[in-house]
């Protein structure tokens, strides 16, 4: 039996700043209300963050684990799924949901940012990365003012 439940990845990086810890939480609240499972690459940061917003909430977690342990996952992730890929997770992370929110983010967030894109994949982006190409900017990432305005995007984008 399939899910009629949308599948949202949260994506940042696991050095995050106060700010982008905060409006993470709130990400993974807004998932919960809106009954979305949130997926992500489970370790801390901004995916801990998103993960204990979520579950606040009653909602279901997902972590794609980049290393060989479930116990790397954070405190918050309900589903651990291991893989000893590193950053090839990145892959698994886009390509199982259904929208990405992206929040700050490193050099890994923009390669899940890339993947997405080429896969056709909505990405809402809060103080991300901003793409260019020929010195045109490239809107590729929608932005989002906030928590709510990233999930309400999110949502509106699926095309699924």
């Amino acid at each position: 039996m399939r899910s009629n439940k949308m599948i949202i990845a949260v994506i940042g990086g696991s050095q995050a700043s106060k700010r982008e810890i905060k409006t993470a939480e709130n990400v993974g609240r807004e998932l919960a209300k809106r009954d979305a499972i949130l997926i992500c690459g489970g370790l801390g940061g901004v995916m801990e963050a998103a993960c204990r917003g979520a579950v606040s909430g009653g909602g279901i977690t997902i972590g794609i684990l980049p290393g060989e342990k479930r116990h790397d996952a954070n405190q918050y992730i309900q589903i651990p799924i291991v893989t000893g890929m590193g950053y090839a997770r990145n892959v698994a992370v886009v390509k199982s949901a259904h929208a990405v929110i992206a929040i700050g983010g490193s050099y890994g967030t923009l390669s899940e940012i890339g993947h997405a894109i080429q896969s056709g994949i909505p990405v809402i982006g809060i103080d991300t990365w901003s793409l260019s190409k020929g010195g045109k900017i490239n809107s590729s990432i929608t932005l989002a003012e906030n928590a709510a305005d990233a999930v309400e995007k999110a949502f509106d984008l699926i095309v699924d």
